[in-house]
């Protein structure tokens, strides 16, 4: 039967070139490597690997055994995961993934906590919109992620299980010297002789901004485009323009920068987590869960903004 460590040893020297790369990559001596790859030759009858001045390549026949080693790995590692399910919290992995806002904020704790309280498990942690996040956590590459929507919007979740954990609004980011800022509550209409500074016209929050200015009987002119929170705060701080910015993104507060409620409400978005819809949740998965619902409720009762 063939070595499943080495013949992830075979693929890691293919991906990476040669035996060194492959060494290094996997913590092993470039002799325990070569070693490896001579021993799986001998179990295949078989050269696998054509070494030479271009660096290493596989023969046909390695080409042939690569052809299935992802799929004999991947086959492998769901074992693992379904028998770390069976056993609880007591290793295994959890992959999870969240919007960049809420991962400056609800994640870092809730990942400290579960660490301290689970060092066994191993965890990994992805970025990116929830349009990018949620097909990749529906076909199985993450176990849990952090996502939001829009009122009216719900096309993120379809297929997935929800476990709500805060409304976050969207606040008026103004300059501190800005003729507005003196009023504490603004009307929408209020701004709309401003020039804007909002995230990019693909993202959900910038299509949501653009919605509810128009419903409010005008069309945003929006002069700078950031889908980084901090540079469109520093955009704002700076005088160029108004913004519309999520809560969770206000944790850390340009200086020169003013946020106003508006009346009488402000555009909210519904933060929540997810996981795919299978018999059963991942043990390590639903504590997650558990620690990142207590996060978001600390997040809300300090008032964290």
């Amino acid at each position: 039967m063939l070595s499943l460590t080495r013949l992830n040893i075979l693929r890691e020297v293919v991906q990476r070139g040669s035996f060194s790369a492959a060494a290094e990559a996997l913590d092993y001596t470039q002799s325990a490597v070569s070693q490896a790859v001579g021993r799986l030759e001998a179990e295949t009858g078989a050269a696998l690997l054509v070494r030479d001045r271009r660096g290493v390549r596989p023969t046909v026949a390695g080409a042939t055994l690569l052809g299935h080693a992802d799929a004999i790995l991947s086959q492998v590692r769901a074992a693992e995961d379904d028998l770390a399910a069976v056993l609880g919290v007591r290793g295994g992995r959890l992959r999870l993934a969240s919007f960049p806002s809420a991962g400056s904020t609800l994640i870092p704790q809730a990942v400290a906590a579960f660490r301290r309280l689970h060092p066994d498990v191993e965890l990994s942690l992805g970025e990116g919109e929830p349009e990018a996040i949620a097909p990749r956590l529906r076909a199985g590459e993450f176990d849990l992620a952090l996502l939001f929507e829009f009122p009216g919007e719900d096309q993120q979740s379809t297929g997935l299980d929800k476990t709500a954990l805060i409304h976050d609004p969207m606040w008026v980011a103004l300059p501190v010297d800005h003729k507005l800022a003196r009023k504490h509550n603004l009307a929408l209409i209020d701004l709309r002789d401003q020039d804007w500074v909002q995230t990019s016209p693909r993202s959900a929050c910038a299509r949501h901004v653009i919605s509810v200015c128009r419903e409010a009987g005008f069309e945003p002119r929006v002069s700078f485009e950031s889908d980084d929170y901090d540079t469109v705060q520093g955009l704002v701080a700076a005088g160029v323009g108004v913004a519309l910015i999520p809560r969770l993104a206000l944790s850390h507060r340009r200086p020169g920068l003013v946020v106003r409620r508006l009346a009488p409400e402000n555009p909210v978005r519904s933060v929540f987590a997810a996981t795919p819809r299978a018999p059963a949740v991942l043990p390590a998965a639903q504590e997650m869960l558990r620690i990142l619902s207590q996060r978001a409720h600390e997040f809300v009762a300090l008032g964290e903004d």
